[in-house]
């Protein structure tokens, strides 16, 4: 449980500094930001497979890229569902969603599967 809520606050953390980057994208309330990271989760895991695979041909044909464009319609349909949470349009939504997966990423690689901080320590001889 510890390892799902430090997740969602690393989604929240780059939701908030994406906000902060893409002029379009914005969050009325810290409390909005919570429930956008975690409906962007929600959908990440329930919504997003199944959208992949009904879009599995174009994405083939454009090398991956189309899923840019998935990624961006999760952030929208995230933004569209809940109030407090504004997208200004498609390209807000596109850049916002690279950001965020970006941000994400570079947070992530400091926990480790089960939500723990992982310290590697390397001593040499």
């Amino acid at each position: 449980m510890q390892g799902f809520f430090l997740r969602l606050l690393i989604t929240a953390g780059a939701m908030w500094l994406a906000s902060l980057i893409v002029s379009g994208m914005s969050f009325a309330s810290g409390w909005t930001l919570l429930w956008a990271a975690l409906w962007l989760g929600i959908f990440n895991a329930l919504v997003r497979p199944l959208v992949v695979l009904l879009t599995l041909p174009l994405t083939l044909v454009t090398l991956g890229l189309f899923l840019l464009v998935v990624n961006a319609a999760m952030l929208g349909l995230v933004a569209a569902l809940l109030a407090g949470f504004t997208l200004s349009g498609f390209w807000s939504a596109f850049f916002g969603s690279i950001l965020i997966s970006l941000f994400s990423a570079l947070a992530s690689n400091f926990i480790g599967p089960s939500g723990r901080y992982d310290v590697l320590i390397v001593q040499r001889h």
